[in-house]
């Protein structure tokens, strides 16, 4: 069963969703706010599609922000890359530079006003960073970071990447810890989807103005909860 709801689902949401993506891009040359329709549209295909087909369905513990926060979730799949613009009211995600190479799928995310992070953390890339993250606040946007970097497998708990705690000093933001544990039912590196439901876990405020060591004990914490 788990072999034939993988490959349906993998026929119905990437042919569709490539469609999706297309007209995003044409969404995305009207305005930046029909460049969210038209993600908003792609993550709602796929979170109905992972669950009528895959039968992977999501739980939300908590209520998620709106507006000028830093929300900081937990990475072990990517589920919940592709879930955030429909989780969220209008989200600038964090994604790695090299994404936005990806043909008009990376056009819609620069547009979409998605913040790039280039790997060397050089200060140029830091500066491109807070630059359109800037814009995000201006905006009323949340701020979407994976804090770890990466996809990390179920029970590991890895340091955190410099890039949060940079982001939470400069712009005086608080930040919404998310713990999941969507990396039981969509294995890292895995085509294999197992039905079930991923639990997405909204946790405690962590206020703005925290000294470093004190705000990445809190956030590694809060993120690495069973949810």
């Amino acid at each position: 069963m788990v072999v034939l709801r993988s490959i349906a689902f993998a026929l119905v949401f990437y042919v569709v969703g490539a469609l999706l993506v297309i007209a995003a891009g044409f969404d995305a040359v009207i305005s930046r706010r029909r460049a969210h329709v038209g993600a908003r549209r792609w993550s709602a295909f796929f979170l109905w599609s992972s669950s009528r087909i895959a039968g992977v369905r999501l739980k939300i513990v908590g209520e998620p922000p709106k507006g000028p926060v830093i929300v900081a979730m937990k990475h072990q799949a990517a589920y919940e890359t592709m879930a955030a613009p429909r989780l969220f009211h209008w989200p600038a995600v964090v994604m790695k530079a090299e994404l936005m190479q990806i043909p008009v799928w990376g056009w819609v995310a620069r547009r979409h006003g998605s913040i790039p992070v280039d790997r060397d953390a050089s200060s140029a890339a830091m500066r491109t960073m807070l630059r359109v993250a800037e814009q995000a606040v201006a905006e009323g946007r949340e701020i979407v970071i994976f804090p770890e970097g990466t996809r990390t497998p179920v029970g590991e708990a890895p340091p955190l990447k410099p890039g949060v705690a940079g982001l939470y000093r400069l712009m005086k933001l608080p930040v919404v810890p998310v713990a999941l544990d969507s990396g039981t039912l969509w294995p890292r590196r895995s085509f294999w989807k197992r039905p079930g439901t991923i639990t997405m876990r909204f946790g405690e405020v962590i206020p703005a103005g925290l000294d470093r060591k004190t705000f990445e004990a809190r956030l590694h914490a809060a993120i690495n909860e069973v949810p």
